[in-house]
C-alpha cells in the first residue's frame, strides 16, 4: 500500500455520508428504463459540477469525460440507472429498511442506485486526483438496464472512442459485506427470451368438439419441452428453461381463442443457448401443428445478449491491486446466472465486472434481487467506490500486460 492509497482510503471514508446521501436519494426517487428522466438531470448536474465533459446518448443515457491532458490509455466505468416495476415492501428479510421508494410500484431492487451512488462518489475523487492519473475516464450511465432499452445507443457512441478497457461494479445479495470478486472467464449468463402465443379456436366448454383449444397444445408444448431438455441439450452446458406465465382464458366455461406463455432461457455456452432455442422453437410448432393451431413469436422473442465474461488480464489487474489493500475479502470463484447488458462493452473492449457484496443476515439483508425485501447494507458503497478507484489508478498509470496470478 503506498501513499495514494492511504490517500484514496481516507477520501472513501470522508465520502460514506454523500455515498448514502446519494443513495437514498436514488432509492426513494427510482425511475423505469427508458423514462429515468430525473434520475440523469441530477447525474448530470453532478458530473458537470466537476467540470466534467458531458456527452449525450440517445434517451436518458450520457457518458463524462476525465482527460487528464497527459497521453495514456482510456478507461471506461459504467453504472446502470434504471428502477424495477416492483411495489417496495418498507421491511427486508427481517427487519425495517433505512430507505424506501415514494414512487408507488417502482422500486430500486437491483442495486443500481448504489451503482449510482459510487460511481457519482469515484469521479469526485478521481477528479480530485487527477494529476496522479494519465490518459482519459469515460463516466459510462447506462439507460434501461433491466429491458435494454439504452445499451445499443450507448455501444454505437462509445464505438467512437478509443477505449482500452471498460470496468463495472454490482451489488450482490449472495456475497457479505465487505467481499469483492473479479473472476476470470464467464461471469454472468447470457439470455434469451420466450415470448410466443398458441392461436387455436374459442368456443363454449359444453362443446369443446367444436372448438380448437390452445390450452391444451400450450400445456403440451410445456411437457415436451421438459422432455427435449433432458434429451437434447448438452449436459455439459448448462442451458436454464425458466418459463414465467402462461395465460389464456378468463371464465370457466370459455375456452379462449388463445394462450399465451413467457419465460427466459439462460447459459454460458452461445452456441449451445441458441441451439437450446431453435429446440424450444420446433418442439412449441410441431406440438402446434399436431393440436391443429397456430404458432406466433413476439419480436422480443429470441436472443437478448451474450454472457458477461471477465478479460483474465484485467481480473488478475484488479486481484493484484485490491489484495495490496488488504482490506476486503477477495472472492476467486463467484459467477451468476443473472443476465446483464454489460455483456455488450466487451465488443468495444476487454472488460471487468466486480461483484461486491452486500449481505449481511444479522439485519435482513440477504434477500434475492429483483424482490420487494431487496435491501443493501450501505458500507456495500464505500468498498465498491474504492475498489473502482484503485482500478482506474492501476489501470491508467502501471503495465498490467504481464501479471498473472494462476
Amino acid at each position: 500500500m503506498d501513499d495514494f492509497d492511504r490517500k484514496i482510503i481516507d477520501e472513501i471514508e470522508n465520502s460514506f455520508d454523500f455515498l448514502v446521501k446519494t443513495r437514498r436519494f436514488f432509492h426513494t426517487h427510482p425511475e423505469l428504463s427508458g423514462k429515468e428522466i430525473k434520475t440523469s438531470e441530477f447525474l448530470k448536474d453532478q458530473m458537470k459540477s466537476l467540470g466534467l465533459e458531458i456527452k449525450e446518448v440517445k434517451g436518458t443515457g450520457f457518458y463524462a469525460v476525465l482527460d487528464t491532458k497527459k497521453p495514456g490509455k482510456t478507461l471506461g466505468i459504467r453504472s446502470d440507472i434504471d428502477g424495477l416495476p416492483i411495489e417496495e415492501n418498507k421491511c427486508n428479510m427481517t427487519c425495517e429498511k433505512v430507505s424506501v421508494s415514494e414512487n408507488k410500484g417502482i422500486m430500486h431492487a437491483c442495486g443500481h442506485d448504489g451503482h449510482m451512488a459510487m460511481l457519482l462518489n469515484s469521479a469526485k475523487i478521481l477528479t480530485k486526483y487527477k494529476e496522479a492519473l494519465r490518459g482519459k475516464i469515460i463516466f459510462i450511465f447506462e439507460e434501461g438496464e433491466e429491458l435494454g432499452t439504452g445499451i445499443r445507443p450507448m455501444i454505437e457512441e462509445l464505438k467512437k472512442l478509443k477505449i482500452d478497457g471498460i470496468y463495472g461494479n454490482h451489488l450482490v445479495s449472495f456475497m457479505d459485506v465487505g467481499s469483492i470478486s473479479f473472476t476470470p472467464g464467464p461471469v454472468m449468463a447470457g439470455s434469451a427470451i420466450i415470448d410466443f402465443t398458441v392461436h387455436g379456436k374459442g368456443g363454449h366448454g359444453s362443446r369443446p368438439d367444436l372448438s380448437i383449444n390452445p390450452i391444451f397444445a400450450a400445456a403440451n408444448i410445456i411437457n415436451g419441452l421438459a422432455s427435449a431438455w433432458v434429451n437434447q441439450i448438452d449436459v455439459t452446458k448448462t442451458v436454464t428453461l425458466g418459463l414465467g406465465s402462461i395465460n389464456g382464458g378468463q371464465q370457466r366455461n370459455i375456452i379462449p381463442d388463445t394462450v399465451r406463455v413467457t419465460g427466459t432461457m439462460r447459459f454460458y455456452d452461445v452456441d449451445e443457448g441458441k441451439k437450446a432455442y431453435e429446440v424450444l422453437k420446433n418442439v412449441a410448432e410441431n406440438i402446434s401443428a399436431a393440436s391443429r393451431c397456430s404458432l406466433e413469436f413476439t419480436k422480443e422473442s429470441g436472443f437478448k445478449e451474450g454472457p458477461v465474461i471477465n478479460d483474465e488480464k484485467l481480473s488478475n489487474l484488479a486481484n493484484s491491486a485490491i489484495r495490496d489493500l488488504e482490506i476486503f475479502d477477495l472472492h476467486q470463484k463467484e459467477i451468476w446466472f443473472a443476465s446483464e447488458s454489460f455483456s455488450f462493452y466487451r465488443s468495444i473492449a476487454p472488460s471487468l465486472f466486480a461483484f461486491v457484496g452486500i449481505r449481511n443476515r444479522e439485519k435482513g439483508i440477504y434477500s434475492e434481487h429483483h424482490n420487494e425485501h431487496f435491501d443493501m447494507d450501505e458500507r456495500a458503497l464505500k468498498y465498491g467506490s474504492l475498489a473502482q478507484v484503485k482500478f482506474a489508478r492501476e489501470f491508467l498509470t502501471k503495465d498490467y500486460e504481464n501479471i498473472n496470478l494462476t
